[in-house]
């Protein structure tokens, strides 16, 4: 198979590599899709090594395909069966293998591109909103950076689930498709803050973000940090936590063990495959780049700006 290789000086280079094969619980999967993130970018520059037992020059969380073959223990799918799916790293490539305790059924309809860029923004955001921050219907909850994959997901999760979402971006050519997608109000961070309080606040910006955003919850209000991309560090002032009786937590997937990713896919396919297959759930695509220009897709990553994701695709997607 070819896979997007991360060279010396974090060159991306389209390689040759044996192919899988897949373990007891495993699928090896065609690779249709595959999503971009900015553990990537870390990845890339040397920051954020995959977990044991991933291949360490291969990138890529997520990736939509279809199952070529499956290990003997496997029991919810079988070769021919369209997937997307959680991975610990490797999903940019043509092939990669799949514990199926991260994968879930690809509706009929929904084209590759969109489940390519899918998985690793569900189940980061359906975690954090949900089973982190315990969001409920009729909370008021502030999407910071919504303009991201993981943001654009939260937005249509929260609002299907009943709450009141106010998405905070600060180009103002996002806002109308971020109300499309169902926030009350789409705005600059600045308004955003403005329109507090807020029960719950998804903080994907990093650092120069969380101050403003921890001054803007109700009593009682919880916010999960998920993105550093502005910054790691704060200077802050705890006397506004307790002042509010707030709880502020953050969260990864990627380290997490098989089982407790199985959990957490399990929980946010339960949640929303229904809304996927309806149409009430999607992933702007932003462009789409075949393997061997991975170089060109994670410059246009890197540059901002964008609304939804950048997805690479492998051969057979369309």
């Amino acid at each position: 198979m070819r896979a997007v290789t991360i060279q010396e000086g974090g060159r991306l280079v389209l390689a040759d590599r044996p192919d899988p094969e897949p373990g007891d619980g495993e699928l090896l999967v065609a690779v249709r899709a595959a999503g971009l993130n900015a553990a990537d970018l870390l990845q890339r520059a040397g920051h954020y090594p995959p977990p044991p037992g991933v291949p360490a020059d291969v990138p890529g969380l997520e990736l939509a395909g279809e199952v070529l073959a499956v290990g003997r223990a496997v029991r919810r799918f079988r070769p021919g069966d369209r997937v997307m799916a959680l991975v610990g790293g490797g999903a940019q490539a043509e092939l990669a293998l799949v514990d199926e305790r991260a994968a879930l059924p690809l509706p009929e309809g929904v084209d590759w591109p969109v489940a390519g860029g899918l998985p690793e923004a569900l189940c980061t955001a359906h975690d954090a909103l949900f089973s982190r921050c315990r969001l409920a219907m009729g909370e008021r909850v502030l999407v910071t950076g919504a303009a991201g994959g993981v943001g654009c997901v939260a937005v249509q999760l929260a609002a299907l689930a009943g709450a009141e979402v106010v998405a905070s971006a600060r180009n103002p050519d996002t806002h109308g498709t971020l109300r499309s997608l169902g926030a009350a109000l789409a705005a600059t961070p600045e308004e955003a803050l403005a329109a507090g309080p807020f029960d719950v606040v998804l903080e994907l910006v990093g650092a120069p973000s969380l101050a403003g955003a921890l001054g803007a919850l109700a009593v009682g209000g919880r916010a999960i940090v998920i993105g550093l991309g502005a910054g790691q560090h704060l200077d802050l002032d705890l006397r506004v936590l307790l002042a509010k009786r707030a709880q502020l937590a953050g969260a990864t997937l990627r380290a997490r063990s098989p089982e407790e990713k199985g959990a957490v896919v399990a929980a946010a396919g339960q949640a929303a495959l229904g809304h996927l297959r309806a149409g009430r759930l999607q992933v702007p695509v932003l462009a789409t780049y075949p393997l061997a220009e991975a170089e060109a897709a994670y410059e246009r990553f890197a540059a901002g700006g964008k609304l939804g994701k950048i997805v690479l695709l492998g051969p057979g997607a369309g």
